[in-house]
This record gives C-alpha cells, sequence and structure tokens, in this order.
C-alpha cells in the first residue's frame, strides 16, 4: 500500500511537472537534455519531465530603452541627445527554428540591449556630425529615422526589430545656449524694427497720397469755382449790356456791386480786419462816383503809358 501510494504521488507529481501553461504574447524555447528542441506559443503545453527543460521565457511585447550621448556637430558645438529606441523580437518564423526570430534572440547575443545601444550610439555619432547645430534641431526626425533604419538592419539578424528611435531632448552647453538666445532675441528685434519701418513708410506713402489727392480735388474745386465766377460775370455783363448800358459803365456798374457785396459781408460777419472807405465824407460825390473817377484816372495813366511807349 505504501509502494502505491509513493508511486501515485510521483506519478502526479511527473504529471505536474510536464505540463506548464505559456501567457499570451510570451513564448518559451524548449531544450532536451541541453540541446535547443522547440519553441511554444501560448498555451496549456507539455514537456518530458527531467529531460525537457525550459530554457526560456521570451516576452513579445514592444519595450523601450531610453539613455543618454554625446555628439558633436559639423560646426563643432557639443550636444547631448536623449534617445528612446522602442524594439522587440521578432517572430518571423524561419525556414528552420533556428532561423527565426525567437531562437536568434535568445542564442546569438548575451546582452542584445547593450549590443543595440552600441549600434545606436554609433550610427548617431556618425550622422550628427554631417548637420549644423541648427540643422540637428530643424531635422531631428529625419536623422532619427535614418539611424532607426541603420540599427534595425543589423539588428534583425540577431531576432530583434527596432520599431523605431526617437531623438526626445536635445541639450547645449549653457553658454551656448545663451548665445542662441541672444541670437534669436537680436533676430527677432531686428524683424520687429523692419515691420515697424515698413508701416511707417506706409502710413507716411498713405498719407501724402491722401493729402495730394485733397490738394487736386481742392484745386479742381477751386477751378470749378473760378469758372463758375467768370460765366456768372460773363452772364451779368451780357444782362447790363442788353439794357442799353455801354461796356464802359457795365463794368463800374460790376465793380461797384462787387464793393458793395463785400461790404455787405463784412458787415454781416465783423471778423475782417480791412475795409475800403471813402476819403472823404464831406465830398457830396457818392462812392459810386469816386470808384468812377478812380477808374477813369487809372484808364487815363495807361493811356499815357502808352503813348510814351510808341
Amino acid at each position: 500500500m505504501i509502494t502505491l501510494i509513493v508511486i501515485v504521488v510521483l506519478l502526479a507529481l511527473l504529471g505536474w511537472m510536464s505540463l506548464f501553461i505559456v501567457p499570451q504574447q510570451k513564448a518559451v524555447i524548449i531544450e532536451r537534455l541541453g540541446k535547443f528542441n522547440r519553441v511554444t506559443g501560448a498555451g496549456l503545453r507539455v514537456k518530458i519531465p527531467l529531460i525537457e527543460v525550459i530554457a526560456a521565457r521570451v516576452d513579445l511585447r514592444t519595450r523601450q530603452e531610453e539613455f543618454a550621448i554625446d555628439a558633436k556637430t559639423r560646426d563643432n558645438v557639443t550636444v547631448t541627445m536623449a534617445i528612446a529606441a522602442q524594439y522587440r523580437v521578432s517572430t518571423a518564423p524561419g525556414a528552420t527554428p533556428q532561423q527565426s526570430g525567437i531562437y536568434r534572440s535568445y542564442y546569438m547575443l548575451a546582452n542584445p540591449v547593450s549590443q543595440m545601444r552600441s549600434y545606436l550610439i554609433d550610427a548617431l555619432r556618425s550622422s550628427v556630425p554631417q548637420y549644423t547645430l541648427d540643422e540637428v534641431f530643424d531635422k531631428k526626425d529625419a536623422i532619427a529615422s535614418d539611424v532607426n533604419r541603420t540599427v534595425s538592419d543589423l539588428m534583425v539578424d540577431y531576432g530583434y526589430d527596432v520599431v523605431s528611435t526617437l531623438i526626445t531632448s536635445i541639450d547645449l552647453p549653457a553658454d551656448v545656449e545663451q548665445s542662441m538666445n541672444r541670437i534669436n532675441s537680436a533676430q527677432r528685434e531686428k524683424e520687429a524694427a523692419q515691420s515697424l519701418a515698413e508701416a511707417e513708410r506706409i502710413k507716411v506713402v498713405t498719407e501724402a497720397r491722401a493729402r495730394a489727392e485733397a490738394m487736386e480735388q481742392a484745386g479742381r474745386g477751386i477751378a470749378a469755382q473760378r469758372k463758375a465766377i467768370a460765366d456768372g460775370i460773363s452772364e451779368s455783363l451780357a444782362v447790363i449790356k442788353s439794357s442799353g448800358v455801354s461796356a464802359a459803365e457795365a463794368n463800374q456798374l460790376f465793380i461797384f456791386t462787387q464793393w458793395t457785396d463785400m461790404m455787405s459781408e463784412f458787415a454781416r460777419n465783423g471778423r475782417q480786419a480791412t475795409v475800403v472807405l471813402p476819403s472823404d465824407f464831406s465830398q457830396t460825390a457818392s462812392m459810386f462816383e469816386q470808384m468812377l473817377v478812380a477808374q477813369k484816372t487809372e484808364d487815363e495813366a495807361e493811356f499815357v503809358i502808352v503813348e510814351e511807349e510808341a
């Protein structure tokens, strides 16, 4: 009875040792007597107790490795770059089990993450010196893409897929950063000054153009006004002449009318500082008669001048 119990216990133990569960997104490498035998996927699996052992449990999920490197740009500025590399074990089956990504990821490199980091550092330090400091900031995504492609081609032989390589930050020496800030500040001030100057130029040009247009319109208005006055005078003289008055008398009457209009305007607003009055109020002659005498004297003087010239 004791022997039977021992046998049953041993069989149960061996049965328990032969069964194992592989979780989702995991793979298990089985070795038989120390030699690779097979790779099993997720689910309930069986192995031969004591003869077959689980050599490794491989995680198939994407992982991330972060590190920092120093590199020198083409214009001799040393920058510190923070790198984030995302990678995973390749699930490519291969022609044979020994050519699968899971097999190579376990058996070919003792420290695959360290090897991948070395490849990334070497690729970055070879790529960054091709660019100036400004280009490194502008093209960091392109640099990361080129480095990722280079390292991915190398790591695939070891059973790893490099999903992406990211340059998460670029740090500069303190003095270089201060110099760049001053340069950027000076550039912004220059652009602001140019913008202000351009705005002032546009303002001046616009104002000058507006003044020119206003003067042009004012000139047209004055010309139209003078033309209207001339037309009115011509019509007035024509009406006066039609009444039988001579041309000389009509002109004299028109001059007197203009004078009376001026005096009326002066009386209405009173803001003028000059007024024409008779030379002698004791004279019985009217202002009109004085104006006629003045006009006659002026005409005679012009006649004498003409004769002397002749």
